[in-house]
């Protein structure tokens, strides 16, 4: 059969379901033989980033990799933000990207291009992704497609590219079986002083991470958490395994985490880490304090991340699921006396409330107003942040419910992610909306994706939390640039995101005031079926708090300490 049409049918088979692609001339056979095949979805996306983030919302909803197509030259290389966005954040993602002609490859000739739009994207994006190819004859091309999908998905999951040259898309291909994947759990050793140190310990916390977020983790991991029965935080990317109001939720912790989230870790004896790298936004710069009369026990599945910043803890070099499945089944019954230590947290969170951190006493309270907006979305399967000021008021206030799902670039924090990542997200085989928060900012990186919304009337509700100014950068110059704004406000306009919606034929609607916020939740969530979005004008010198004073323990934060040097991150 043509190479296009067993692509097609293979993409069917691994159980795809959607392609996300922005059209051009060498990936037309790719995208014929999809239309004329018929089994999978096609949403066509006005720009390739978009495209790619697309992916990764839909990856990050199914734990299934997600395929985005693109065209050679500027349309492959314009996936290559996106692709690093799934790698950082382990998101599995095919993409596939058309080529020029085999007989239009530069190969070693010193030009710098042959074939019209050649170019060598397979060695652009080998460092940020888990495999990339460029397939050089149609005979190779299952073998690649069996390797990429494995790949994406074993270990810690990534992106994979595949390059294929538009005559290698219409030559034949011998027809070959198309194998389903198999169960990759394995056995785990537990290490002997696990249990019976957590047997000792006064204050054992647990830490999350994204890992634990993935779709088929997630049940076993809320059962071994129930089982175990201590209090757990979750990073940004892990921020969504147990739903608001759950007995062992304590809260976000890192940078810009809940106050009380951050005490809990201070104040710990004993953590578990599950599926979380420890980076510098979850610990702070100082790596000692974070550690220091604490037994850690790290779970990870990638051995490089373990003992790399944090030194000393205890390895368990392993993927969440099978050592999930493993600790289910040996665990042995601990008696913990830890009472107090619940008592002690709840204390604090009931001190440090979420909303009473946000300082401005101008209009509209943002932590506030995000709560009170997730306390009627019931209907809502995931909310979408995109990176800014708006996304730490997400993960600090938003009271998620069991099961809906919280989504945003961590490692990339890529501007301009949210809208297409919700698109992506939206394409998942779930009912209900999909929310979108936004900064103004980060919104118009990729505004044109409006007209995809509108185009399928995908059921996003949009929020635009619009400061007039690019918010976070802007605290980092109230910070250590005595208050000179360049490019942040100074040199920076957004538009009337309620008109630009409108343009697109999407119901729009602006408040700035308290006393408008009832009336303007009742008509976000009017209509679940389809798409709206609201703006929310925000005092521009509102800052995020809490926020970790650089260089101080993670407990002591901004604004009530101050840094002791420029943070570099």
């Amino acid at each position: 059969m043509k190479a296009s049409d067993y692509i097609a049918d293979y993409l069917h088979a691994k159980g795809v379901g959607v392609v996300f692609e922005v059209v051009g001339g060498m990936i037309t056979h790719l995208l014929d033989s999809v239309h004329r095949r018929g089994q999978l979805r096609v949403v066509s996306m006005h720009h390739e980033q978009a495209a790619a983030f697309a992916v990764d919302g839909l990856g990050r909803m199914r734990n299934l990799p997600a395929v985005a197509m693109a065209t050679s030259g500027p349309g492959a290389t314009n996936l290559l933000t996106g692709i690093g966005s799934c790698f950082f954040d382990s998101v599995p993602a095919v993409f596939i990207t058309g080529q020029v002609n085999t007989h239009e490859l530069k190969g070693n000739r010193g030009v710098r291009q042959l074939g019209f739009q050649e170019t060598d994207i397979v060695s652009m994006a080998r460092p940020i992704t888990k495999g990339s190819w460029l397939v050089q004859d149609a005979a190779s091309l299952p073998d690649v497609l069996d390797k990429a999908f494995s790949l994406a998905v074993s270990g810690r999951p990534g992106p994979v590219l595949i390059d294929i040259p538009m005559d290698v898309q219409r030559d034949p291909v011998e027809r070959t079986e198309i194998l389903p994947d198999g169960p990759s759990t394995a056995e785990v050793g537990i290490p002997q002083d696990l249990w019976s140190s957590l047997s000792s310990a006064s204050r054992p916390l647990a830490i999350i991470g994204s890992g634990g977020a993935q779709p088929g983790i997630r049940g076993p991991l809320r059962d071994f958490l129930e089982k175990l029965g201590i209090p757990a935080v979750f990073s940004l990317l892990g921020n969504d395994v147990l739903e608001h109001g759950h007995p062992q939720r304590v809260g976000f912790y890192g940078s810009y985490g809940n106050r009380w989230s951050n005490y809990a870790v201070g104040q710990a004896d004993w953590l578990l880490v599950l599926g979380s790298r420890l980076d510098i936004r979850q610990t702070g710069a100082d790596v000692d304090s974070f550690k220091t009369g604490k037994s850690i026990f790290h779970v990870d599945v990638d051995p490089s991340e373990v003992n790399n910043r944090v030194e000393g803890c205890q390895a368990i070099v392993a993927d969440l699921q099978s050592f999930l499945s493993s600790s289910l089944a040996t665990m042995p019954k601990v008696s913990l006396n830890i009472a107090d230590w619940f008592a002690e947290i709840e204390k604090k969170q009931s001190e440090w409330p979420a909303e009473a951190e946000y300082r401005s006493s101008k209009g509209i309270n943002p932590c506030r107003f995000l709560t009170d907006l997730s306390r009627q979305g019931g209907s809502a399967r995931a909310y979408v942040a995109d990176v800014g000021q708006h996304q730490m008021w997400s993960a600090q206030c938003l009271e998620l419910k069991q099961g809906q799902r919280f989504l945003t670039s961590g490692g990339m924090g890529a501007m301009g992610y949210g809208l297409p990542a919700a698109i992506g997200a939206v394409c998942d085989n779930g009912n209900g909306p999909v929310v979108l928060v936004a900064g103004d900012g980060g919104f118009q990186l990729n505004l044109q994706e409006l007209e995809t919304v509108r185009r399928n009337n995908f059921p996003v509700k949009m929020l635009v939390i619009n400061n007039r100014c690019h918010g976070m950068v802007r605290q980092f110059q109230q910070s250590y640039f005595h208050s000179r704004y360049h490019s942040t406000m100074w040199g920076y306009t957004a538009p009337d995101f309620t008109r630009v919606s409108e343009a697109y034929g999407i119901p729009a609607m602006t408040i700035e005031e308290e006393s408008q916020v009832p009336a303007a939740l009742d008509f976000f969530w009017k209509n679940p079926e389809g798409p709206v979005l609201l703006q929310v004008m925000l005092d521009p010198e509102g800052n995020v708090y809490p926020k970790i004073a650089f260089g101080h323990p993670l407990t002591e934060m901004e604004p009530e300490f101050k840094p002791l040097e420029m943070e570099g991150t």
